[in-house]
């Protein structure tokens, strides 16, 4: 057993609430700009003063409608300036939010409403609208419904005239440190998604001590940071609340088809993704130089980005040779790529899938470093990251300032601080289980170094085990091959099989190019590809690069290309884009009969 701490950085409030932080900001700091909307092509400031009137204007509101203190709002939207408004107009009215995905259908909607007792529930669209109504004789406690773009911000302001301001501030004041902020729900990979109470206090030890170990990334009056990935999901809520706990400005961008577009136009000094977004950046870069006809320039500078980020974690450092071939690639190559993720930024921060070692040396190399995090829903959010000095490509950088991250005896990642979840909602039973002998148990598997930088090598739950005897942790080979831009997902199977196979998915935005290149006809689908002889040679190379990150025995043997996609709406991915393998074996269950055929 092995354990790693790091001491607090950030006191806990012991009385205090979220809410406490945008009176402060108006207090301390009235005139900085704290939020953007978007406002046609461009954004429009929000100010500290402003942000708190509005909060209150619409926490008033929802006071008048009937909101109680510890009382559960669900909020139904995606990523919008409205998201953090009614967020934290919900705090100030005593009550505790809960976050529903947009992509989310009426059985779900409907057990995560039934399952918190949402009074209220505030969604984006009429689309949203309706399928709450769908299943609303399902809900007895739900007792009212806005919808954002039929005005809801505007009608709970002006219904909130009758509350007095002493009223309000009492309701600011009601929730304690301990008190619940949020409940969030699991993906559910593998059952019904359980309630995560999260405590004002979870937020402020998180958010506290990510602000001041990344203090020059969150510089009050010269950082930003645009927030594209779902509010709903608790790495979203970190950045929302970390934003307003430095302040920096936040912009909130609901639709990802136009973030390079918004980019440009935002210009963030921090970016946060998931890995899959920077792969994108990576493999549209490459592509467009290979079409441009100076691709072997760019894999050039490629090779010598990360030989520059490996040199840099050296004593010696890069040679002088490597300096003069760095500059000349930055010149040519790196400054156009920074210019496509804002122009100002230096820094990311990703989550939710690992990175892999060769993308991050990549982003180090062009002057961009991705800082790799990890953590879930339970430890509302991040429970480890790499520091902004001292970076540890190939990790997850270490614990959270103020907690422990211990690994058990069986290789388990367990984990203990103020940060963590207090239960699920609900559910005494698997609340037990999981913070059994006061840890939480992750469920993953992992290593710390003599840095306490930790590693995530698997799921406990997703370790496979050959008909050899062999165990074999998909998540480092299906990253790998996942990293191809051809490949969209990987699933390895195997579990008390000869040898490992893969389930391999088509990224639909490369193969058109790549069609394209190989003279295929315009318009060719996966289905029309899956058994055309130089797609597979192609993803035979992207498997072939998985293999080469582990031993003989855990490397895949033979894949299947499919004709379709893993998608949220076929039950196949969460809405955090983890695969549900359960779901996509059973579905798929002849496609990994035909990988062991003979």
């Amino acid at each position: 057993m092995r354990e790693f701490s790091l001491p607090a950085l950030y006191e806990v409030p012991s009385d205090g609430n979220l809410t406490d932080l945008i009176r402060r900001n108006a207090s301390q700091h009235p005139d900085a700009v704290v939020m953007a909307r978007k406002s046609g092509d461009g954004w429009s400031d929000v100010t500290a003063t402003a942000f708190l009137a509005e909060v209150r204007g619409v926490a008033k509101g929802l006071v008048a409608a009937g909101v109680e203190v510890g009382d559960r709002v669900a909020l139904l939207s995606r990523t919008r300036y409205e998201w953090v408004l009614l967020d934290f107009a919900i705090w100030s009215a005593g009550a505790v939010t809960v976050p529903v995905y947009e992509t989310s259908s009426p059985e779900q909607i409907q057990w995560i409403l039934g399952d918190s007792g949402a009074s209220l529930a505030i969604v984006e669209t009429a689309a949203h609208q309706a399928s709450v109504e769908s299943v609303r004789d399902g809900l007895p406690a739900l007792t009212g419904l806005w919808q954002i773009e039929d005005g809801a911000v505007a009608r709970l302001t002006a219904d909130g005239e009758t509350v007095s301001d002493e009223t309000l501030d009492a309701r600011m004041s009601a929730a304690t440190a301990d008190d619940p902020a949020t409940i969030v729900y699991t993906s559910g990979t593998t059952g019904r998604p359980k309630g995560c109470v999260l405590t004002h206090r979870a937020f402020f030890a998180e958010c506290g001590n990510v602000v001041e170990r990344l203090k020059p990334l969150f510089r009050t009056g010269e950082s930003s940071v645009l927030l594209f990935l779902p509010a709903a999901h608790v790495f979203g809520r970190l950045i929302e609340v970390a934003s307003v706990m430095a302040p920096i400005r936040l912009g909130c961008l609901p639709d990802i088809k136009t973030l390079t577009d918004e980019l440009a136009s935002f210009r963030p000094t921090l970016i946060l993704g998931v890995p899959r977004v920077f792969e994108k950046v990576y493999n549209s870069a490459r592509a467009k130089a290979q079409a441009d006809g100076k691709g072997r320039i760019f894999d050039r500078a490629a090779l010598t980005a990360i030989a520059y980020s490996r040199a840099l974690a050296t004593p010696r450092g890069p040679s002088l040779g490597l300096r003069l071939r760095h500059k000349l690639f930055d010149k040519l190559v790196y400054g156009k790529l920074r210019a496509v993720l804002g122009g100002r930024g230096e820094y990311a921060i990703s989550g939710g899938a690992p990175l892999g070692e060769r993308l991050g040396h990549f982003f180090r190399g062009i002057g961009f470093t991705v800082l790799e995090g990890y953590g879930l829903t339970e430890s509302c959010a991040a429970t480890a990251f790499n520091p902004w000095d001292r970076p540890k490509i190939g990790t997850v950088g270490q614990p959270l300032p103020g907690s422990v991250v211990r690994i058990a005896d069986d290789g388990e990642v367990l984990l203990h601080g103020e940060h963590i979840f207090s239960e699920y909602w609900n559910n005494e039973a698997a609340t037990a289980e999981a913070l059994a002998d006061g840890w939480f148990h992750t469920g993953d598997i992992g290593t710390l170094d003599e840095d306490g930088y930790l590693a995530i090598t698997g799921r406990k739950k997703e370790i496979l085990v050959t008909a050899g005897g062999k165990n074999v942790a998909p998540a480092v080979i299906e990253d790998r091959i996942r990293a191809h831009a051809l490949v969209a997902e990987c699933m390895v199977v195997g579990d008390g099989r000869p040898f490992v196979g893969a389930l391999v998915t088509l990224d639909e935005e490369f193969l058109g190019r790549w069609a394209a290149e190989h003279g295929k006809p315009a318009g060719t689908t996966a289905a029309a590809l899956r058994e055309d002889p130089e797609l597979l040679a192609e993803v035979q190379r992207a498997v072939d690069d998985g293999n080469a990150a582990v031993s003989k025995a855990e490397s895949v043997r033979k894949f299947r290309v499919l004709g379709a996609q893993f998608t949220e709406e076929a039950g196949h991915i969460t809405p955090s884009l983890k695969l549900k393998r359960n779901v996509v074996a059973k579905e798929f269950a002849d496609e990994i009969e035909a990988i062991y055929a003979k």
